[in-house]
């Protein structure tokens, strides 16, 4: 990340809360993704439909970017696809050893005060920073 967007980045922002809302008004659950892909993995009765119809909005979404801009999707991968899919595995990992996401906690928790929501994202961010320093300081990637 270079460049600094805050009009994207607040429009981006004001989006995910209202969705987020939505959610919590209209099923009374909390829009965190790795909950909500975790249900698609293991479906309880009556529960696949909305959860797969919230997974496949996010993928279909990145295609209507595509077609609506002509522009290819603004990503640019600066690894491998090895060292991505292990990233993924972590991340994954550390959603379920942390009871939820950052979306779940940072942006559903927070909003509602959940004190254990506080402290997720304030250890989400501080390995966020550890991690960071490392990659960039001490190994030199």
């Amino acid at each position: 990340m270079t460049e600094f967007t805050p009009v994207t980045g607040l429009i981006g922002g004001l989006f995910i809360g209202i969705a987020s809302v939505l959610m919590l008004w209209g099923s009374g659950r909390i829009t965190g993704i790795s909950g909500i892909f975790g249900g698609v993995l293991t479906p309880s009765k009556g529960d696949f439909g909305w959860r797969a119809a919230f997974i496949a909005g996010l993928l279909v979404g990145a295609l209507v970017w595509r077609l609506a801009s002509g522009d290819p999707l603004p990503v640019d991968l600066q690894v491998s696809w090895p060292v991505m899919i292990v990233a993924g595995l972590l991340v994954g990992f550390g959603s379920r050893l942390g009871s939820g996401c950052t979306s779940g906690h940072g942006v559903c928790g927070l909003a509602r005060l959940s004190p254990r929501s506080m402290v997720a994202v304030v250890t989400f961010m501080l390995s966020a920073a550890i991690t960071t320093f490392v990659v960039r300081h001490v190994i030199g990637g």
